[in-house]
């Protein structure tokens, strides 16, 4: 009776334990960006983020199309604060040398 009822544990929970990576395969097979080949190619990079304040606004960088945009976001809206081409921000950018 115990070796039965062990070996039909332990069956059990290889047929869960296998489920549950199956389960995980699907998910990365069918969602974007998840790929584990490597990095695809992304239209929107979120180059930095600063928190601002504890209502869980942030100041945000964000690189679009070959410009940086300075972006504002607070839980239910999202402002465009600054926008320059790339190399347009380099004179904020303090790189140590004085």
């Amino acid at each position: 009776m115990t070796w039965t009822y062990l070996l039909n544990v332990v069956v059990m929970l290889a047929l869960v334990a296998g489920m549950a990576v199956g389960t995980l395969w699907l998910l990365r097979k069918f969602q974007p960006g998840l790929a584990i080949g490597g990095q695809r190619d992304k239209l929107v990079r979120v180059v930095d983020a600063v928190p601002m304040g504890a209502t869980g606004g942030r100041i945000a960088v964000v690189e679009f199309e070959g410009k940086r945009i300075l972006v504002g976001v607070s839980r239910g809206r999202m402002d465009v604060l600054a926008e320059a081409p790339i190399t347009g921000f380099q004179q904020y950018i303090d790189d140590g040398d004085v």
